[in-house]
């Protein structure tokens, strides 16, 4: 069988990105590891319920990593440098105003902490925690502008080396605040308040280091709405289908903890196993969104190619990671959980990965697809769409309990995939070169 032409360029772009997504979880790790080795369980606490605001902070603030490497890369494609300066200054400007914005947040850090349902000590740690993380947000989301233009302009590597840069130094400052100075929770939010700006400061000089080779012009974009309307759109076009989303996984979290701590705790254990295949799956998703976004600048015929790549490709990875989980699935969660009850139950709801894993190959493709040509509205809608859906589902099964709420899962995946696949058929169909292509083959 003949593999599709852009295979072998995806695949290089593809590579770093999931190399960087396999350490994302690296850091979690070490975290609960140093603060898990101290005598007060307290402190983990505290930086468990902190990490949830951050998370959905951070997670929420995405689009300004989807929407630049959309826009900068079909400015690329067309070879458009005045264009492309101008889109960096934009979204670096948003980032910043963002980032400042949000420390208007800490009179209500304890208020968010308080909807988590901590204990009142570990609450306590928690904000101090947030406190101090929190001036890291106008670094965090620069950094999305950064790895958005990397990914626009194919240069995938950027996003491995920064990932790698900011855990290196939060994994070693970590061990030296905690085990070396002997602080505790509040050490762990300076090391990754340290290590995020780090990062950041380092992906802007790169940035400005490459627009000056690739002839970039950055100028101070003018203030007002009308020159910053097409960021704005496609950003908060994104920023609703993020919300969505969040809605929709925090929305499982809490039918499974009506049905008893076991039962959620299994679920956790399993959905980290979902997350970790979804690291995988979005390294070509996100490859994708550059090389799509270029392409479909130049020719919507060039960009058939780069999306046949990405099934190629994805399709692959997808099986490969169901047939892991189908053999060796209940020794990963052993290997998550030593509880005999947590272990039990997982095993009995297992099977639902070995569908919901290929099932949702399609929806983490299409997005990137989607992200690429910032077909962002129809992105909103289709997830939308698709959560309706999985309410309706989950309310005419709950009936079957938590096997009820896997299968709306699997639902709302699939119709993620189903109404993104319709959409992109609609929007090629009418495309001349999709016509001529046809007809060379009758």
């Amino acid at each position: 069988m003949k593999l599709p032409i852009k295979t072998r360029p995806l695949f290089r772009q593809a590579w770093p990105i999931l190399l960087s997504n396999c350490s994302i979880p690296l850091l979690g790790l070490v975290d609960t590891a140093v603060l898990g080795h101290l005598p007060d369980g307290r402190f983990l606490a505290a930086v468990a319920l902190g990490a949830v605001v951050f998370s959905f902070l951070y997670w929420g603030f995405g689009f300004l990593r989807m929407g630049t490497t959309g826009l900068v890369a079909q400015a690329f494609g067309r070879q458009d440098s005045a264009a492309m300066g101008r889109l960096i200054m934009q979204a670096l400007y948003l980032a910043l105003a963002l980032g400042l914005a949000l420390q208007l947040l800490r009179p209500a850090i304890p208020f968010m902490l308080r909807w988590l349902d901590g204990s009142p000590e570990a609450s306590e740690l928690a904000t101090g925690y947030v406190a101090i993380r929190l001036w890291s947000a106008p670094a965090v989301l620069m950094q999305y502008v950064v790895l958005g233009v990397a990914l626009g302009i194919a240069r995938s590597q950027v996003v491995l080396v920064l990932l790698v840069l900011a855990n290196t130094i939060n994994i070693l400052l970590d061990l030296s605040f905690v085990m070396g100075l002997g602080m505790t929770s509040n050490g762990v939010a300076l090391a990754s308040l340290i290590a995020e700006w780090v990062a950041a400061l380092v992906g802007l000089y790169w940035l400005v280091k490459t627009c000056r080779e690739l002839n970039i012009p950055l100028q101070r974009p003018p203030l007002n709405f009308k020159a910053t309307q097409t960021l704005i759109k496609v950003n908060a076009d994104l920023f609703v289908r993020t919300l969505a989303l969040l809605f929709a996984l925090a929305f499982f979290t809490r039918q499974g903890a009506t049905q008893g701590d076991t039962t959620l705790a299994a679920n956790a254990v399993l959905m980290q196993l979902i997350m970790l295949t979804s690291y995988m799956l979005d390294g070509f998703a996100q490859a994708v969104e550059g090389q799509f976004g270029a392409a479909f600048a130049r020719s919507k015929k060039e960009a058939l190619e780069v999306f046949n790549a990405g099934v190629v490709l994805s399709v692959a990875t997808g099986l490969l990671l169901t047939l892991l989980l189908w053999l060796g699935g209940y020794q990963l969660i052993k290997f998550l959980t030593d509880l005999a009850e947590v272990r039990a139950l997982a095993a009995i709801y297992l099977p639902w990965l070995w569908l919901v894993v290929p099932v949702s190959i399609a929806c983490y493709l299409l997005d990137g697809v989607f992200v690429g040509a910032t077909w962002t509205a129809a992105m909103c809608t289709s997830l939308l769409v698709s959560l309706a859906g999985y309410l309706l589902a989950w309310w005419l099964l709950q009936g079957f309990n938590n096997h009820g709420l896997w299968a709306a899962f699997l639902i709302f995946n699939a119709l993620r995939g189903l109404s993104l696949g319709w959409v992109l058929y609609i929007r090629m169909k009418q495309n001349p070169y999709i016509e001529k292509l046809r007809s060379h083959k009758k």
